[in-house]
C-alpha cells in the first residue's frame, strides 16, 4: 500500500472541501443568516489539514488500483464528516448520526432525509444539501482529476473506483481531459435546467438548488413537498432533466463531436427509453382513474418513473397511494437503476442487460451443448472479466442487501418499510413505501439502524467494492 500518495490526495480533498463549504457563507451573507460562520469555521479548518498533508510530497506515484479503492471510500467518508459539522455545530440538526445521514444521503445522491420539517432550515443549509448532491453526483475525485494531474499515468484507476457503472474508459486518450468533459457536460446540463426553471417562474434560489439535486439525481428539495405544489411546467422540466442526468455521458461526448448516428446506436440507452416508455404507458393506463384528465395522468406517471428509474428521488404525487401494480412496477425500476457512465445509481441497465443476455445463452447451452456462443453488448464482446466482475457485484449486492435487512429489522417496522428502506439506500433512490413513502422520512430509524443504512449509501454510490476494501486486512499491507 502506498500510503503517501493516499495521504497527499486525501490532503487534496481537505483542500477542496474547504472550498465547497466556503460556498454556502455567500448564501449565508445574501440572507444575513449566521449558520455560514459554522460553515466558514469548518472550512477554515479544512484548508489547514489540506495544506499539512499536502505539504508532505509522495515518495512515490506508483497508484494501483487497491489505493484508488481506499482513496475514493476515505475521501468520501472525509467530506461527509466535516460536511455534516456545520449541521450539528449550528443546532440545525443537533443529533451527528442524523446529520451524518443526512450528508452522506446528499453526497451519495441518496436523497432520503430524517428530517421532518424542511422548509425551518436556513437558506444556507438548504443550498448546502442540494449542493451535496450537485459535488456527489458527478465525484469530487473526478472534479479534482479535471483540475489538477494527480498521479501520471495511474489515476485511471481513481476514476474507476469512483465512477459508477461495469467498466469505464476513457473519452480521449489523456484523463485529466476526460474529466474536464464529463463535468464541462455536467456543468451545461446543470445550467440549462437553472434556466428552464427560471421561466417558469422558479426562484433563482429554488432553481438552483433543485437543478443541483436534478443533475446529481439526488432528490433533496427545499419544499417539504418536494415538486408536488409546483406548476406542471416545471414537473415536465424536471421530468425532462433527470431522464436526460440518468443517460451515459458518452452518449453526450459523441454528440459533442459531431457523431449523432453513433450516439443513438447506444444499446444501454434504447432499453433505458425504452423501459421508461413501456412503465409510462402501462402505468398511466393503471392510474388514470384517480385523475380528472388523461394529461394529469401522464404526467404524473412520466414524473415518478423518471424519478424512481434515475434514483433521483422526487415526488410530484403520494406514489405510495397508487395501486399496487404501479408500485410494483416502481419497486424494479428502485432495482434496475438508471445508465451507467450516468450520475443514477442502482445495479444498472447496461448490468441488467448483460445477466438477461447471460441467463439466454445459458440457456440456448443446454440445447445445443457444443455450440460457442458469445456474448455482446454495445456490438462489442463482452470479456470473461466483465462478467466475472458483474457476477461478483451482484453476489456482493445480495450479500449486503440481505445482511442489511436483517440488521434494521430490530426496529420491529413492517417488511415493506424495511425492504424499501435498503433498496432505497444502497441504490441511492431517496423515498421508499409505508413508513418511508414520499410523503414521511427516516427519523423513524434508531441510531444504529441509521448508521446501517448510511454504509449502504456509501457502498451503492462506490459500486459496493471500493468500501468493501476497507475491510479487507490484506487491503493495507504495503507492496512488496
Amino acid at each position: 500500500m502506498n500510503y503517501s500518495i493516499i495521504t497527499y490526495i486525501i490532503g487534496w480533498i481537505f483542500a477542496f472541501n474547504a472550498l465547497f463549504l466556503s460556498i454556502p457563507c455567500i448564501v449565508s451573507i445574501i440572507y444575513n443568516e449566521q449558520s455560514g460562520f459554522y460553515f466558514l469555521f469548518i472550512a477554515i479548518l479544512c484548508l489547514l489539514i489540506g495544506a499539512i498533508l499536502i505539504s508532505r510530497k509522495p515518495k512515490s506515484k506508483v497508484f494501483y488500483i487497491r489505493e484508488g479503492f481506499v482513496t475514493v471510500s476515505l475521501s468520501w467518508i472525509i467530506i461527509s464528516t466535516f460536511g455534516a459539522l456545520p449541521f450539528v455545530l449550528s443546532g440545525e440538526i443537533p443529533s451527528f448520526i442524523d446529520a451524518m445521514f443526512e450528508t452522506i444521503s446528499g453526497f451519495t445522491t441518496t436523497g432520503s432525509s430524517i428530517l421532518t420539517d424542511i422548509e425551518s432550515l436556513s437558506h444556507t443549509a438548504l443550498f448546502w444539501r442540494s449542493f451535496t448532491h450537485w459535488i456527489g453526483g458527478m465525484g469530487v475525485l473526478v472534479l479534482i482529476l479535471a483540475i489538477l494531474p494527480l498521479a501520471g499515468g495511474y489515476n485511471m484507476n481513481l476514476m474507476r473506483a469512483e465512477s459508477p457503472g461495469p467498466s469505464v474508459s476513457k473519452l480521449v486518450p489523456k484523463i485529466r481531459n476526460t474529466a474536464m468533459i464529463l463535468y464541462g457536460i455536467y456543468c451545461f446540463l446543470t445550467v440549462t435546467e437553472v434556466i428552464f426553471l427560471l421561466f417558469g417562474g422558479m426562484s433563482l434560489f429554488d432553481s438552483l438548488t433543485h437543478a443541483f439535486a436534478t443533475a446529481g439525481t439526488g432528490g433533496f428539495s427545499t419544499k417539504n413537498t418536494s415538486f408536488t405544489d409546483f406548476s406542471p411546467y416545471l414537473q415536465v422540466i424536471a421530468t425532462i432533466f433527470m431522464i436526460l442526468f440518468g443517460l451515459n455521458f458518452n452518449v453526450y461526448f459523441l454528440f459533442l463531436i459531431k457523431k449523432p448516428i453513433k450516439a443513438l446506436k447506444f444499446e444501454e440507452m434504447r432499453y433505458y427509453l425504452g423501459i421508461i416508455t413501456i412503465v409510462i404507458i402501462i402505468i398511466t393506463i393503471n392510474i388514470s382513474h384517480m385523475f380528472s384528465s388523461l394529461s394529469d395522468a401522464i404526467r404524473h406517471a412520466a414524473f415518478q418513473v423518471a424519478a424512481i428509474i434515475t434514483t433521483t428521488g422526487f415526488s410530484s404525487i403520494d406514489f405510495d397511494k397508487w395501486p399496487q401494480l404501479s408500485k410494483t412496477l416502481l419497486l424494479l425500476l428502485m432495482l434496475i437503476g438508471a445508465c451507467a457512465g450516468s450520475t443514477g445509481g442502482g445495479v444498472k441497465v447496461s448490468r441488467i442487460i448483460i445477466l438477461l443476455k447471460t441467463l439466454k445463452k445459458e440457456l440456448y447451452s443446454y440445447l445445443h451443448p457444443r455450440s460457442i456462443k458469445k456474448i455482446q453488448f454495445e456490438k462489442k464482446c463482452v470479456e470473461h472479466e466483465v462478467l466475472r466482475n458483474i457476477n461478483v457485484f451482484i453476489m456482493a449486492y445480495s450479500a449486503i442487501f440481505g445482511l442489511s435487512l436483517l440488521l434494521i429489522s430490530f426496529d420491529n417496522f413492517d417488511f415493506t418499510t424495511h425492504f424499501t428502506a435498503i433498496v432505497t439506500t444502497i441504490n441511492n433512490i431517496g423515498p421508499g413505501f409505508e413508513l418511508i413513502g414520499p410523503t414521511n422520512n427516516f427519523s423513524i430509524f434508531s441510531s444504529f439502524s441509521k448508521i446501517v443504512l448510511m454504509f449502504d449509501m456509501l457502498a451503492g454510490r462506490l459500486e459496493l467494492f471500493p468500501i468493501l476494501f476497507l475491510f479487507l486486512p490484506a487491503t493495507w499491507k504495503k507492496h512488496t
